[in-house]
């Protein structure tokens, strides 16, 4: 290195000199934004050196603190994991708690509506056997818990019970196959026989064939077994059958709605009435009437015969001023010998003449005193005293003969006779006996 030196002397004199030359020309130079030219040489060359010293340091103190100081992480995670657990079992207490409360509620409020002495109890227990649908509740013999008693709930019968201990009780609940109580269904009234099956599903049986039960009914206790009072809900129906020698009905308990958890003992049933059946809560929407719908019109037309025929029989009583259901007994009945003919109403006999005419078949014209209606006039009754009736007067011309007393008057020209008698025309003697006079 030192024979280079010696031997290029010279040349590395010239070439400080004019390093130094640029070192000092960069100092006194600046560029267009006021920044020396030894500044801008000096921070383009010394920025790379220290991007790559920076990143080395980031990543050596990052895998420091990522990988080698995680001892503490581990606990923290345990904390916070058990901190996690603490406050999800609280979540679910409050929950509890909240239904809890809810239920009593509810259950409080029935017993203020429910006319029968209940006693609220919990479930805290199930039956061992596998089919055995059995439960116990916190109630005993101590607070007044009897064996028979009937178990009930906001939404329904839950059964009833079977031993009664000192702090607790045993419930048989109508799903079990050994249960049985009586029902009535909402709509028809029809009486039947609750059983269980074992199984979510109950049978009502000993109901016949002709009675009504549909899909959606509901059955309510009737109170026959003397084990649950009348009017509490059962369930709704599921499905109906016709079967021998019994329909096979098949209902769902509706206390299976919500769960069982707090039910109710009753004490002291008393009977209720089984409520109306529920109306659509739907509002259905009627439109306004045409225009000229609010007047009636002059003639209805009936729509069926039986309204025909009404009418026909009214009409006929109005036009013989006849009211139905009025009248002391004996009364004359209105005649209905023309029901077949047009008009339905019997028509009146008018005077033959010129300028007559027939009178509407609605009226009937004015009878004179003594006359007998013209449709059918009454028998002549023979006299009772001796004297005899007048000598008839007619002659041989109808046509010019005046009407005589118990004959129609004559028709005008063209009008259908009535099939009336004609009264006799010979007088009777006086002298004749009763039993041999003529009857009409």
């Amino acid at each position: 290195m030192e024979t280079f030196l010696n031997r290029y002397r010279n040349l590395t004199v010239l070439l400080l000199v004019i390093f130094a030359q640029l070192v000092l020309l960069a100092v006194q130079v600046k560029n267009d934004q006021d920044v020396r030219m030894i500044r801008i040489w000096t921070v383009t060359a010394v920025t790379p050196a220290a991007r790559v010293v920076e990143w080395l340091r980031g990543g050596s103190i990052g895998f420091v603190r990522d990988y080698i100081t995680l001892h503490d992480t581990h606990d923290q995670n345990r904390r916070l994991q058990a901190e996690v657990d603490r406050l999800k079992l609280e979540n679910i207490f409050l929950k509890n708690e909240l239904n809890t409360a809810d239920r009593a509620k509810a259950l409080g409020v029935f017993q203020e509506h429910t006319p029968s002495k209940t006693l609220a109890a919990n479930v805290i227990g199930l039956g061992a056997g596998a089919n055995a649908k059995v439960v116990f509740v916190d109630r005993g013999s101590v607070s007044g818990v009897q064996r028979g008693m009937a178990v009930v709930t906001p939404d329904g019968i839950v059964g009833k019970v079977t031993a009664a201990y000192p702090t607790a009780s045993e419930v048989q609940l109508i799903t079990d196959s050994d249960f049985a109580a009586g029902v009535i269904s909402q709509k028809n009234q029809v009486r039947g026989t609750l059983k269980g099956q074992g199984s979510p599903v109950c049978k009502v049986d000993y109901v016949p064939l002709g009675d009504k039960v549909a899909v959606g009914d509901w059955f309510y206790t009737s109170g026959d077994d003397r084990i649950f009072p009348r009017g509490f809900p059962v369930g709704i129906v599921k499905s109906v059958r016709d079967g021998q020698p019994f329909q096979e009905i098949y209902l769902e308990p509706s206390f299976l709605q919500r769960g069982l958890e707090d039910v109710l003992i009753i004490t002291e049933g008393v009977h209720q009435a089984i409520p109306d059946q529920a109306v659509a809560n739907q509002p259905v929407y009627i439109a306004p009437p045409p225009p000229g719908a609010d007047q009636p019109s002059a003639q209805p037309t009936p729509g069926t015969e039986a309204d025909k025929l009404r009418a026909e029989y009214k009409a006929m009583g109005e036009a013989q001023k006849h009211t139905y259901g009025e009248g002391p007994p004996g009364t004359k009945p209105p005649d209905f010998t023309k029901m077949g003919v047009p008009g339905n109403v019997p028509q009146a006999a008018t005077p033959s003449g010129p300028g007559s005419s027939p009178s509407p078949p609605a009226q009937i014209a004015p009878q004179p005193a003594g006359a007998v209606p013209p449709v059918k006039p009454p028998q002549a009754k023979p006299p009772v005293t001796g004297s005899a009736p007048p000598p008839s007067t007619a002659s041989s011309n109808p046509s010019t003969t005046a009407p005589l007393v118990g004959q129609p008057p004559p028709q005008p020209a063209g009008a259908k006779p009535l099939s009336v008698k004609p009264a006799p025309s010979k007088p009777v003697p006086p002298d004749t006996p009763v039993a041999d006079r003529p009857r009409e």
